[in-house]
């Protein structure tokens, strides 16, 4: 049996993306050595703290994952987009805007 994430290891990641770029949430399980956590990872976004850059983190495919047209979603989408961020066909392309990092040593 494996041990829970730690919700702040996986905020830390995040707090290294930056501006302009995406991770998805199976990059991120992987930085934290849980490569088959990625949904593990969406439930911590859901309670992630204020002024953390959630809206960096998307699905593999790119895309958002949030229900389309909801509050969430379309927040997501303008935060990114500010950052430069282009959506074609409602995805972003993750060559160009994907985010490349290290794993974290404990």
């Amino acid at each position: 049996m494996s041990t829970p994430l730690s919700h702040e290891r996986i905020f830390a990641i995040v707090r290294r993306i930056p501006a302009g770029r995406v991770a998805t949430y199976g990059q991120i399980a992987r930085l934290v050595g849980r490569p088959k956590a990625a949904r593990q990872i969406g439930y911590a976004m859901h309670r992630c703290p204020s002024g953390l850059p959630w809206h960096r983190v998307i699905n593999a495919q790119g895309r958002i994952s949030l229900p389309a047209d909801s509050t969430s979603s379309l927040a997501q989408r303008r935060r990114l987009e500010d950052e430069g961020v282009v959506f074609i066909g409602g995805r972003i392309d993750l060559d160009r805007y994907g985010w490349r990092d290290e794993p974290v040593a404990d």
